[in-house]
């Protein structure tokens, strides 16, 4: 029997169409938690794989530019640019993208793929050194990965906000 509650249970991508073109904007961000000792060895540059951060940088950029293979009802947009820093602190490495793109709708979920991309990027390459003796991974974790602020139109904030941390 279907369910009288649902109005409209057939996914569908929403029509743009007659939206116009505009410079979108977003940051998005989010925190990986790794164990002192495997932060060490990311700044003495001695992780097996590479360097944990190049990896994410470039997975990051390919993951905005293929949001809508995972993101199934994203509109494919024309990323104009796309810009990936790190920040490191004693026990984690917080990652902050930014997307841009002319288009008729917003780039955030380029930006929280693009994030949770470099994350996962990174936790791939120092697995390694973050199991415990069972092979789990008791300290390892991604974590607050959030849009911090998106832009519609022109260079400026247009009044938008930064959106802080949780804590």
């Amino acid at each position: 029997m279907p369910d009288s509650r649902r109005r409209n249970s057939t996914p569908k991508m929403v029509d743009i169409s007659e939206k116009p073109v505009v410079r979108r904007q977003a940051i998005a961000e989010g925190r990986i938690v790794l164990r002192k000792s495997t932060m060490k060895l990311l700044e003495d540059g001695t992780i097996e794989k590479g360097d944990p951060l190049q990896i994410a940088s470039i997975g990051a950029i390919q993951a905005a530019k293929s949001t809508p293979s995972s993101l199934v009802l994203c509109h494919p947009l024309p990323i104009a640019a796309t810009s990936v820093d790190f920040s490191k602190s004693a026990d984690s490495v917080t990652v902050r993208v930014e997307v841009t793109a002319e288009s008729k709708t917003g780039v955030e979920m380029e930006a929280l793929n693009a994030v949770s991309c470099a994350l996962l990027n990174i936790w791939d390459v120092v697995k390694k050194y973050e199991k415990d003796e069972n092979g789990q991974y008791p300290s390892c974790r991604i974590e607050d990965i959030h849009v911090v602020r998106k832009i519609k139109g022109g260079k400026g904030n247009h009044g938008s906000k930064e959106t802080p941390p949780r804590s």
